[in-house]
This record gives structure tokens, sequence and C-alpha cells, in this order.
């Protein structure tokens, strides 16, 4: 047994790298490996053999019963600084996962690279990215920074799904604060640059934001119960012994009748839909503060694991831009990936416009909404609650992009634009010389006739790019019914080709 330095850690304000897998793990279900792993080769003032398990403790256990691999960095041997051997261990740690199809779970602590140690360390971080990049998709990779993570260090969970960000403990940056004052003279604190509220509401870095690590391994646990362990081909992750069948016991939802407003621009919250559609407390939101305009995160419907992607009318009208298209992208691949069917509820009024958006490249990222949704062969359903207009009606999980289903609210409007614009381009030239009584009479007439013909979901319907207008209340039954029917569906060949390119 090796004698851990937990009062180091302690005095800093953090768990030790044992009491972290201990926390995180069911109890007693530890089992190291690689304890008798040591550093190698004479190194720059370094002697070999001089530091236990080479800063890093690596193993499996459970979590709620499912069987993860879990490595921890300990910051008091020499900083957590990665090795060759302790960038080996965390490398084979992700490939036993990877064999084992199991979850890996990695706690990052490290003052970066050994700089003692040369290449020989950036051979070690190297191993760990190709093997997240193997892994990527096919075991769920989750990072927890629960220290520093500076340099190189910071890439291995820039692959990863999830990464998990602590209040005061989190520092993660490519360049830290003495580089950029000696590069660019700026002064900058280590928190301002890439602390846990940086990446957590400004950069997307991070996917959960926790305030202390208790918290935080809570909420891995939480994670880790609804995500599908790993990539298989039967298609249902559920949490229920046996499947209820879909017409048994049906119940509806009346509060969903009354979540839209009367006034089609007035707000609400879409997490009141998403409380209406899924099991009672079990939303799990992912990258909360980012974005917010658009909702993303997993859920269950009697006991059946989903992803949803939800326009948010709280926050800037619940318009696409750049960040909120990567958000929902990578979170529909994810989805996609371990087969997760793909809730949709659209309520948009489109693209963001604007100089800012369009310098930051909206149209780049708008084009991976599209490419995700379109690329995604899982069960995908979309309900569209009020808004659907133009690119963006398209974007959201259209069944032009081959959703399995589209369903409209009876408050659906669906549309190249709203009845305004749409009034002004069309008549702009005619309403001209008119007075302004006249022409406010005009257009007021103009905007209710369009709103009649084209603002409804029925022609969408006639069209069948909406499969039905559905009660708001009968919701919830008819997304389970659909799982159950599509769930052994297969994606219909498409072209032979190694891959597509992705916009990026």
């Amino acid at each position: 047994m090796h004698d851990y330095n937990m009062e180091k850690q302690h005095k800093l304000g953090k768990l030790h790298a044992l009491e972290r897998i201990c926390m995180l793990l069911d109890e007693d279900s530890f089992r190291e490996i690689g304890s008798g792993i040591t550093n190698l080769e004479d190194a720059f003032n370094i002697k070999k053999g001089q530091f236990p398990y080479d800063g890093v403790i690596t193993g499996y256990g459970t979590i709620g019963g499912q069987k993860v691999v879990i490595y921890s960095e300990d910051f008091t041997v020499i900083g957590g600084t990665l090795g060759k051997q302790h960038g080996f261990k965390i490398a084979n740690a992700i490939k036993m996962a990877i064999e084992s199809r199991c979850p890996v779970i990695g706690i990052n602590d490290s003052g970066g690279a050994r700089i003692q140690e040369g290449v020989n360390a950036l051979a070690g971080y190297g191993e760990i990215f190709y093997y997240n990049t193997m892994a990527s998709g096919y075991i769920p990779q989750i990072s927890i920074i629960a220290g520093n993570c500076a340099g190189g260090a910071v890439y291995s969970p820039g692959i990863t799904d999830f990464i998990f960000v602590i209040d005061d403990i989190s520092q993660m940056f490519v360049t830290g604060p003495k580089v950029i004052k000696s590069v660019t003279n700026e002064d900058i604190t280590a928190d301002a640059l890439g602390g846990a509220s940086v990446h957590a509401s400004q950069s997307g870095v991070a996917h959960f934001h926790m305030p202390g690590e208790r918290e935080c391994f809570k909420k891995v646990r939480e994670l880790i119960s609804i995500i599908p362990p790993c990539y298989q081909d039967g298609y249902i992750h559920t949490s229920s012994p046996e499947l209820v069948k879909y017409n048994d016991d049906l119940t509806f939802n009346e509060d969903l009748a009354h979540i839209i407003p009367e006034q089609s621009n007035q707000s609400y919250d879409i997490h009141d839909v998403i409380a209406g559609i899924v099991d009672e407390g079990s939303f799990l939101e992912v990258q909360e503060e980012f974005a917010r305009n658009v909702v993303v995160g997993f859920g269950r419907i009697k006991g059946v694991a989903i992803g949803i992607i939800a326009d948010q009318p709280k926050f800037m009208a619940g318009v696409l831009d750049c960040d909120s298209s990567d958000k929902a992208a990578r979170f529909i691949r994810y989805c996609d990936a371990f087969n997760l069917p793909i809730l949709t509820l659209t309520d948009v009024p489109g693209f963001l416009p604007g100089k800012e958006q369009e310098y930051k490249g909206i149209i780049r990222h708008g084009a991976k909404l599209l490419y995700a949704y379109s690329e995604a062969t899982t069960i995908k359903i979309n309900i569209i609650l009020r808004k659907a207009y133009g690119g963006a009606y398209i974007a959201m999980s259209s069944k032009h992009l081959r959703a399995d289903f589209v369903y409209a609210w009876p408050t659906a409007e669906i549309a190249v634009m709203g009845a305004e614009g749409a009034a002004d381009i069309l008549y702009g030239k005619k309403m001209k010389d008119m007075s302004p009584e006249e022409k406010a009479a005009f257009r007021q007439e103009k905007i209710e006739e369009y709103n009649e013909k084209f603002m409804n979901p029925s022609i969408a319907a006639m069209n069948g790019y909406v499969d039905e207008i559905i009660k708001p209340e009968a919701t919830r039954e008819r997304i389970y019914g659909d799982i159950l029917i599509l769930s052994d569906k297969r994606a219909l060949d498409g072209v032979h080709k190694k891959h597509g390119n992705i916009p990026l």
C-alpha cells in the first residue's frame, strides 16, 4: 500500500485522488490496476522509480451497479504532472474501457506535461488523444476537471463527451496567465481566464457546472444512470425491466394544453413543456448556462431514455445562432452515436440576423445543425409547438431532414417568415402611396389574410410535412408509441463512401 499525502490536498481545499475515486464509485467496488508502475527513465534531475504509480491512480469499479473504468491524477505526486508512464497508464485505461464496452471517467488535476521528461511526456498525451478518439461514439467519456488542466492536457477532455467543472477548483486553458503576460503583456487571473463559470457560460467547453466536488460526483452518477453504457445495435435503453405496452394505461397531461400563450410573441419557459412530457424528475440538462436559446438534455418516457433538443422562447425568443447551433449539433451526434431517440421541440423564429453573426460564420455553424439532423439515423421525433419559420424550420428536425414523425400542436405556425414581415415584403410597393391610416388598415388586413392562409399547420399536414396535428395533452403518449414502433429501425443504406465532411 502506498502512503498517500491526503493532508497536502486538503490544505488546497481539494479531495485526494483516491478519495475522489471512492466517493464517486459504489462502496468497495474500486480495483486498482498498475499501482506498481513508476517513472522509468532517468530524466532531467529526476531519478527513475522516484514517483509512486507515476502520479495517476487507474482501475475499474461500478456506479449504481454499472461497470466503469476510472483514472484520477494525484496532484501530491510531482504536481500530478504527466510523464510517459502516467500518460500510458491513462491511455491503457481508455483502451480497457473500449474493450470492456463501458464508460471511462477521467479526473484531471495536473500541472500539465512533466517538463523534465521532454518529448516523452508529449508522447504520453498523444497516446491519450488517440484512444479518446477511438473511444468516441463507442463508449461514453466523462472528464472531471478537479484542479489544474492546462496546455496539451485540455485536449483530452476536449475530445470527450462531457466535461464537469467545479467552482473555485477547476482551471482550464491552453496557455496560462504567466505565458499570456510574457507574450501579450496582459494581466489576467487564472479564474477569469479559465475558471468554472467561464467554460460553463462563455466558451461552452463545459457541460456541467457544479459548486463543489461532492455535488459533482453525485451529478456524474446521475448521468451514468441515464446514458447507455456503450454503442449497441438494440435500440431501446430503458430503466424498467419490461416495456409498458403503448396502448396500456394511457394518461393525458392537461397542463400541456395551457403552456403556449395566446399572443404569438409572448414568451414561456420550454422547461414546462419538457416536464409535461418526460417522467417526473428525469430531465438532466446539459450545458445549461451556455447558448440558453436552445435547451438540450436527457430524459425518460416511461423508463425509456431519450435525448431532447428544444428551442427556448424565454431567451432571445429561441432564435438559432452560432453557439446554439454548435450546442445542439454536438448533442444530436452524441444521441445518434448511442442510438438514443431524439425528441425535438420546435418553436423557432429563425436564424439570428446581423453583422456580428455573419462575421462569426453563422452559415458554417448553422450548417452543422442541418448536417447533424440529416446524418442522424436514430429515432427522430419533432413536435412543432408554435413558430417554425424559414431555414430554421428546416433545421429543427423537419421531415425534409428525415425525421420519422413530425407533429404539430394546433398553435403551430409553419411558414417562410412571420406574417408581418411577409406582408411588408409582398405589399411594400403597393403601400408606398397610401395614407398612414389606409396603410395601417391594409397592412393589418394582409397580415390576417396571410395568418389565416399560411400560418397554420394544416397546409404542412396536407403536404405530408406534418404527420398529424395533435392535442398537446396527448404528446407524451404519442411519442412513447412511436418509440416502440420504431424500436427496430434500421437506416436505409445511403451512398457508399468513407464519410462526409461535416462543416466545422
